[in-house]
């Protein structure tokens, strides 16, 4: 994983970003988030991530480690009895 290697990237890719938390996590709680997606825009304020649950933004600030993984498995229909 690397820290800037996010600046390079083009979107289309699939990528994994740990984020430092926007709010004060409590105790136990983790300091960092992954966001796991496909990559839709990079620029200097951050990264824009398409996730299952929607878009997420990730401010440039809050990168902390970056990382492109291969592509999503395909899902298998479900067996019909």
């Amino acid at each position: 994983m690397t820290r800037d290697g996010w600046r390079e990237w083009a979107p289309g890719i699939r990528v994994v970003v740990r984020r430092l938390r926007d709010d004060s996590p409590g105790p136990g709680e983790p300091r960092y988030t992954d966001v796991l997606g496909d990559l839709l825009e990079v620029d200097d304020e951050g990264v824009l991530v398409r996730t299952r649950r929607g878009d997420v933004h990730v401010p440039a600030r809050a990168i902390a480690l970056t990382k492109v993984v291969p592509p999503a498995p395909t899902r298998r229909r479900p067996r019909s009895l």
